[in-house]
């Protein structure tokens, strides 16, 4: 199942993709996303019994939204990927760096990333997400998965000068658009083994960055139980599993984000994340 928020005529609302159609689950007493998640089984099997008796959305005039325009939280991960660690030219870490990333930085896919004047070093980072599907703590690495509601795909953009003048990520990491989210999400039952699934994140069809998340240092059941010894993680929350090698800060010389760049970041079975860069101009004064 994949399940998406979209805008028709004005209005957001939350949808399932079927062969190619928007199906509303507003008809079924779904007001958003978040709603539907926090549902859990019966949501989905109510959805499966009644959609096909709903009337599809006509394609036309549809934009797709982030699939949670304000999740809970947003959990990403430092340093995750080991080709990442080494083109940093530092240690596997011993345990996870976790760092929150403002819901309000949330755009869509097809959106703009708007970059501020007050940075000349944004980056891109392409991630691969995970959408918790209920409230849960103190999780034991063996049960991950009954917390694990779906994937989706993030870009972390990076305003890279902000973040190393301290030693505190998350203004720099929370810029306003600075976390593209989609273009849907995919429902944990549809990805075979999200270990091994290719990810790579390209600018005006350049590849820059591909890899696999069998390279990640902490999977996704470290991650859940490591997070959850010391908060409650809640339906909607996504964690963001880190970035692969070829990062713009990474290259030689760095590789910004640059205005009118299409970034396209591709995660197999999950789909495709399209976002246009523009750079906002000094205000003067």
């Amino acid at each position: 199942m994949r399940i998406a928020t979209v805008e028709k005529n004005g209005c957001s609302q939350p949808v399932v993709i079927s062969d190619g159609r928007a199906l509303s689950l507003m008809p079924l007493g779904f007001s958003d996303v978040l709603t539907f998640i926090a549902a859990g089984e019966r949501g989905k099997e109510l959805a499966n019994r009644r959609l096909a008796d709903c009337e599809p959305l006509s394609v036309d005039g549809i934009r797709f939204l982030a699939p949670i325009p304000r999740p809970p939280k947003i959990l990403c991960v430092g340093l995750n990927y080991r080709d990442h660690a080494i083109e940093s030219k530092m240690e596997f870490p011993a345990t996870p760096t976790i760092f929150p990333k403002l819901s309000s930085s949330v755009i869509g896919p097809d959106q703009e990333i708007v970059v501020p004047a007050c940075t000349a070093k944004p980056d891109y980072e392409a991630e691969f997400a995970v959408i918790i599907g209920r409230t849960g703590k103190r999780i034991p690495q063996s049960q991950w998965r009954d917390y694990v509601y779906g994937y989706t795909i993030l870009n972390d953009v990076s305003a890279r000068d902000l973040q190393f003048q301290t030693s505190q990520w998350s203004l720099a990491k929370s810029v306003d658009t600075f976390c593209p989210i989609g273009p849907h999400i995919v429902t944990a039952d549809e990805v075979s083994d999200p270990h091994n699934l290719s990810i790579s994140l390209s600018i005006g069809g350049e590849v820059l960055q591909h890899s696999n998340t069998c390279e990640l240092i902490f999977g996704i059941a470290e991650l859940i139980e490591f997070i959850s010894r010391v908060l409650t993680l809640e339906a909607g929350d996504v964690i963001s599993t880190g970035t692969p090698s070829g990062v713009g800060l990474g290259r030689n010389p760095p590789r910004w984000l640059r205005d009118g760049d299409e970034v396209v970041v591709k995660i197999d079975q999950i789909g495709t994340l399209r976002n246009r860069v523009i750079m906002e101009p000094s205000v003067p004064g």
